[in-house]
């Protein structure tokens, strides 16, 4: 059971090793790059004051931590499992197993929801007024229309989209290099802390947040069995990866706080639109909220895309009812498993706001994290013939106490959000436990269960 999770069944063939280094450190970049520092840069300022780029840097530094573990664990099995695959390696307990890739599921529909949630604000009002919910409607409807368009569509999309919120960002870098050299701002306002709740809670609270911003970086594991040389290039490309991207962001948030105060950044579910509104040198509005707009969505497709195929790969294997394996006669997608996943993502938008989805989002992926920081240490016994990256210990040791104690509600965390990740893994629970009982029933009834198998 937890092989066909993984995807290491019989029928599995291995992919094609073409992806090099350069081509690896772009996407972990454009990976992390998105919703969160557009969307977030305010909320974070509401916990620590103007010196917000600090919760940036700090959730960098816990980042890396948990890199160096995946780091470690995809140069000793480099295939494109991720996390479901180490849990599986070190625990061997198939149900452990699904509730790790289930919540790594859940996590991308979060992320997606929350980025919904911020299409349908102060970016989208620069064009057209509606409640916030209605527009977050409206655009997961359109990232569904593109999931269901196929693969290939969707891939191009994605990588025109991440070169455009690339720009956005360094557009707001330019403007901050401007403002410097003007004499323009308060760049004394960086320095500013006024934890709301504390200093130690404060930066606690914004770190949990920011490190929303960073998340993504995991999803590249899932490319290690299309590296060329995984064991020397993926730690490279994915410290590189997580160094471009802090970089960029504690550029983006010195900017925030020196041109814009404190209150108008966390009033704001636009904040970096009103960076570009007090900006020394012109810069159209509308256009730079045109790409936070597209920022926003290449977010959200990554994120629906893989979650509508992680739920057509467990159908495909018998771990989730087989109706989601269902794939479109004409367009080849799998759409019951879209259908799914968009449903969920429009209940999250109904009942939530960016932040408290974003924080949702945080809090499944640090338990997934603190597993995979346990398992990294746990499968130092398992001795591989191969050369490949190791973590010094002390990173995943406290990469796995770091990741427990921002899931914990000292961070100021809401209760609804711990309600929230309960419900949606409780969805996979049940889908776990209807399964097997239907196999049972249709074995006990003397037909052999099938099961299909990835093409």
């Amino acid at each position: 059971m937890a092989e066909a999770i993984i995807g290491s069944g019989p029928a599995q063939h291995s992919l094609k090793r073409v992806i090099g280094r350069k081509v690896l450190l772009l996407f972990v970049v454009g990976d992390i790059l998105g919703a969160g520092i557009y969307a977030l840069v305010g909320k974070v300022a509401g916990y620590v004051g103007g010196a917000l780029w600090l919760p940036f840097l700090i959730a960098f530094v816990l980042a890396a931590l948990t890199a160096s573990a995946y780091a470690e664990l995809v140069g000793k099995y480099p295939q494109a499992a991720g996390a479901a695959l180490y849990a599986n390696k070190a625990f061997n307990i198939p149900f452990v197993t699904f509730i790790v890739a289930f919540a790594v599921l859940m996590s991308g529909i979060t992320s997606a929801s929350a980025a919904a949630r911020a299409f349908g604000g102060r970016y989208l009002a620069e064009f057209v007024t509606m409640p916030v919910v209605v527009g977050a409607f409206i655009f997961l409807g359109v990232v569904a229309l593109v999931n269901f368009a196929g693969i290939s569509e969707s891939i191009k999309v994605n990588v025109v989209l991440t070169v455009i919120e690339a720009f956005g960002l360094l557009v707001i870098i330019a403007i901050g290099v401007y403002a410097l050299l003007a004499g323009d701002g308060e760049p004394a306002r960086a320095l500013e802390f006024h934890p709301a709740n504390g200093a130690f809670l404060g930066v606690l609270g914004g770190t949990a947040l920011a490190f929303y911003a960073l998340l993504g970086f995991e999803d590249s594991v899932n490319l290690a069995e299309e590296s060329k040389d995984p064991q020397r290039d993926y730690p490279r490309a994915l410290f590189g990866g997580l160094v471009a991207a802090a970089a960029i962001y504690m550029a983006v948030a010195f900017t925030a706080t020196m041109l814009v105060d404190t209150e108008t950044l966390e009033s704001s579910t636009g904040p970096l639109l009103e960076v570009v509104k007090v900006a020394g040198f012109a810069f159209p509005p509308k256009l730079f909220a045109l790409i936070a707009l597209l920022a926003v969505g290449n977010t959200a497709l990554i994120n629906m895309i893989m979650a509508s195929r992680l739920v057509y790969g467990m159908a495909r294997q018998g771990i989730v009812p087989k109706v989601f394996a269902a794939v479109h006669p004409t367009r080849s997608t799998p759409w019951v498993a879209i259908v799914f996943t968009v449903g969920i993502a429009a209940v999250l938008v109904a009942t939530g706001d960016v932040s408290n989805l974003a924080d949702t989002t945080v809090f499944l992926l640090l338990c997934v994290f603190a597993l995979v920081n346990v398992a990294v240490l746990v499968l130092r016994k398992d001795v591989v013939e191969h050369g490949h990256y190791r973590a010094p210990s002390w990173m995943p040791a406290l990469g796995a106490v770091v990741c427990l104690v921002l899931a914990l509600p000292v961070t100021g965390r809401g209760g609804d959000v711990y309600i929230r990740a309960g419900v949606l893994v409780a969805v996979g629970v049940v889908l776990w436990f209807v399964n097997r009982l239907f196999l049972a029933g249709r074995d006990g009834s003397g037909g052999a269960s099938e099961r299909q198998e990835p093409s």
